[in-house]
């Protein structure tokens, strides 16, 4: 029973991460899966069966190496020199990554709870600041509390949608977009969200560092994310073409079905953002521990001040020029973790330190 245990804690962390402000609003979902309409499912299985096995070697080989950053990770893959200069531009592209999530959660509070966006960088940066100086413990505490809720609102959503006369065109909407693109998204969706979630899968294998608790939690957590992103493309594509008009298509479903509801989707929503926020702040604070032994807390507090400072140009625009550059390199990274092979730990692995003063 600890087994298992743990290995749902590991799951619901790696759900935590891959799921952030894309994901939660909708529009992820329909970029890469609902408008190839009968295709999505299809498309969402294959993305699903690389969470998996793609999730497990990350967890396991970095248990393998006691990779103590993800920088250790990619010295692995593409050599010392080379692997070096990969995390440096992965460091930057990461710390951008944090700034989009940063500035979505101050989206929130502007849009949703008539709070000014500065006031929603600082609350968002004070709470990411507290929570982390517990370590990984905290990452995994949130995530039990929050992966739950975001499951139980996407089932919902479903019972919801089986309502809907259109709910059959996830099986039957046409696919009106190049077939190429529809082949090449699941590889870009996996390789995106898998390479941004090392930062914390690659310290959370080391910390584990048992093979079966991290085989079981790559399933489960993998099996996760393919449920919620059918879950999700269930209810879109029974919306469709319409609800792709909206910029955070998931909000336009949860004010559909009630002012309750929508509250529900707005707390949601910021939590998804910031537990994904928290793991990343996390793997990048470890990664510059590595190399400058500088005090963990104040490695956060900087990474933190830097995001504050890059959220001021706004949501829209860096996720804009932002996430295309990094995927890109992630599917050159996609491809050299399909190639290596992970081999089970042989010991129990050091676990990374704590960010603590």
């Amino acid at each position: 029973m600890k087994h298992w245990a743990k290995s749902i804690q590991v799951a619901l962390v790696f759900i935590g991460t891959v799921v952030g402000a894309g994901f939660a609003s909708g529009k992820e979902v329909l970029q890469f899966f609902t408008r190839f309409g009968h295709w999505g499912a299809y498309l969402i299985i294959i993305s699903t069966l690389f969470f998996v096995w793609i999730g497990a070697k990350v967890m396991l080989l970095a248990a393998e190496l006691k990779a103590r950053s993800y920088e250790d990770l990619n010295k692995h893959l593409f050599g010392e020199n080379t692997g070096r200069w990969v995390s440096h531009l992965m460091l930057i592209v990461l710390l951008g990554v944090n700034a989009v999530m940063l500035a979505g959660a101050g989206s929130v509070f502007s849009e949703h709870l008539n709070l000014s966006y500065q006031t929603g960088l600082l609350v968002t940066m004070f709470a990411c600041f507290l929570l982390l100086r517990k370590g990984m413990s905290a990452i995994l505490t949130i995530n039990t509390v929050v992966v739950p809720l975001m499951i139980g609102f996407s089932a919902f959503l479903v019972i919801e949608t089986l309502r809907n006369p259109l709910s059959d065109q996830w099986l039957r909407a046409p696919n009106a977009v190049s077939p190429w693109a529809a082949g090449l998204s699941p590889f870009l969706y996996a390789a995106f969200n898998l390479s941004m979630s090392q930062a914390v899968l690659v310290p959370l294998g080391a910390a584990i560092g048992d093979a079966r608790i991290l085989r079981k939690g790559a399933w489960i957590g993998g099996i996760g994310i393919g449920a919620l992103l059918l879950a999700g493309h269930f209810a879109l594509s029974s919306r469709m073409p319409g609800i792709a008009q909206f910029d955070i298509p998931m909000g336009g479903i949860a004010r559909e079905l009630g002012a309750w509801l929508h509250w529900v989707y707005v707390f949601l929503i910021f939590m998804e953002i910031f537990t994904t926020l928290v793991a990343d702040i996390y793997g990048l604070t470890l990664q510059l521990h590595e190399r400058t032994k500088a005090s963990p807390w104040m490695l956060t507090a900087a990474l933190l001040l830097l995001c504050f400072l890059a959220g001021q140009f706004g949501f829209g625009t860096l996720l804009s020029t932002l996430y295309p550059m990094f995927g890109l390199l992630s599917l050159g990274w996609l491809f050299l973790m399909s190639r290596d092979k992970a081999l089970p730990p042989s010991s129990e692995a050091k676990p990374p330190p704590r960010l603590s003063a």
